[in-house]
């Protein structure tokens, strides 16, 4: 399978691929290449209905020229916890990031929130995003603003004036409880349209029939974000460390 980034080819083989409405995985086949890489490749440029071969490769020709130009400092790169593999987590961190945006999360937002989320501590301060994620304050500022907005993080008074951004164990409840609030103001929508175009006829039917839809899946979703909130509070087992070995 080979490596390193795609080629101009490749990501016209890509732009074609989507042309003909073929899955992600379909297309990482015909390239040999992994399908995260094609996933990662298009969510970063546009998406699925906005991605062009050309612009996508001259904007990684860009990104790469400033990454080399702002290449932070060894003594800047947190170490790696816990024995693990740092490139492999790098590597992970950013299929996590893909994920999100492929929720409909913008870029960067969605790179501060997974940052966050896979830090041991759950928090972190603007410094420590801007020193990890590589951005600027301004975009870190932008992306937690809106995260806060949206109840996914919250921010707390850390040492000195540093505030921390924090993402709670309880985020994903209170991101499902504010999709099933979503859902109620489309049910009752749906229900005033019966009433307008009439429950007899067939734009009423199909209405009230959405109506019906939409309040299975939302009882089904409170009901069950409730059931399994207790999940997210499921902390850690300690590992024990192995002891030396007996001196011989």
């Amino acid at each position: 399978m080979p490596g390193g980034r795609l080629t101009q080819q490749e990501r016209r083989q890509i732009a074609q691929g989507l042309a003909d409405d073929l899955a992600y995985a379909e297309i990482a086949r015909r390239l040999d290449r992994p399908t995260s890489t094609v996933t990662r490749e298009v969510m970063r440029n546009g998406g699925p209905t906005a991605y062009r071969a050309d612009l996508a490769h001259r904007a990684t020709e860009r990104r790469a020229r400033r990454r080399a130009q702002a290449a932070p400092r060894p003594a800047e790169a947190p170490p790696p916890a816990h024995g693990r593999d740092a490139e492999a987590v790098r590597a992970y961190e950013e299929t996590f990031t893909t994920v999100l945006m492929a929720s409909g999360m913008p870029r960067m937002t969605a790179r501060v929130l997974a940052c966050l989320t896979l830090a041991d501590s759950g928090s972190l301060t603007a410094s420590e995003l801007v020193r990890r994620l590589q951005v600027s304050p301004a975009s870190v500022s932008k992306a937690a603003a809106f995260l806060e907005s949206q109840g996914l993080i919250r921010r707390e008074r850390g040492e000195g004036r540093r505030e921390r951004y924090v993402v709670d164990d309880d985020v994903w409840y209170q991101s499902m409880m504010a999709s099933a609030r979503s859902l109620a103001g489309l049910i009752e929508t749906a229900r005033q349209g019966v009433g307008v175009l009439g429950p007899a006829t067939p734009a009423g039917t199909r209405m009230e029939n959405i109506a019906r839809f939409l309040d299975f899946v939302y009882e089904s979703t409170v009901r069950a974000a409730e059931q399994a909130r207790e999940v997210l509070h499921t902390k850690a087992e300690p590992v024990a460390e192995e002891a030396p070995p007996a001196a011989r």
